[in-house]
């Protein structure tokens, strides 16, 4: 199975598994009836996002009234981590890592998918993001028609699913975790 029949698969899955609501094609289509946190524990492929955010304390936050976008890693993007990093960041003692590692995936404001590829169109192709986490941004850009995101690491992790619409924000799956 080749890299992009995976991705193509992965994305069918999510976009399957989303809830009542979320579109893949027409943002705010339907009026949302859930916030990115429910949608989020409603769906078997964020159950290590889910639990990442309520040992970062971050559930009340991202329950809010928003508007956010969140660029939200599948438990395979975690499951690309490292052995054993999901289980020490979601340890007390890591909870300022964790924190940071994801208010670096959430961005101040509603940007559908449309959204984002007409700032990269404006922008030669490239444009940043400023994120909830002070003073860092998500760089992402267009290459070969698909959108990437980039982190201060270097990575480049792919956008496989957009547009799943909540009451407080969009949630974009994406197929990496970002790193500060």
């Amino acid at each position: 199975m080749t890299l992009a029949t995976k991705t193509l698969a992965a994305a069918a899955a999510l976009l399957i598994a989303a809830p009542a609501g979320a579109s893949a094609d027409h943002h705010k289509e339907m009026a949302p009836t859930q916030n990115i946190v429910e949608i989020a524990a409603g769906n078997e492929n964020f159950e290590t996002l889910v639990a990442a955010v309520q040992a970062a304390g971050l559930v009340d936050a991202l329950s809010g009234v928003g508007p956010l976008t969140v660029f939200a890693p599948t438990d395979a993007a975690f499951g690309e981590l490292p052995a054993g990093t999901v289980d020490q960041l979601v340890m007390p003692a890591n909870k300022g890592t964790l924190t940071n590692i994801l208010t670096y995936h959430v961005v101040a404001g509603d940007y559908s998918a449309s959204d984002i590829v007409a700032a990269l169109e404006a922008n030669g192709g490239s444009a940043s993001f400023p994120t909830l986490l002070d003073n860092a941004s998500i760089t992402a850009a267009l290459y070969g028609g698909e959108v990437y995101l980039s982190d201060y690491k270097g990575n480049a992790i792919g956008v496989i699913a957009t547009d799943i619409d909540a009451t407080n924000g969009t949630i974009h799956v994406i197929d990496g975790v970002l790193m500060p």
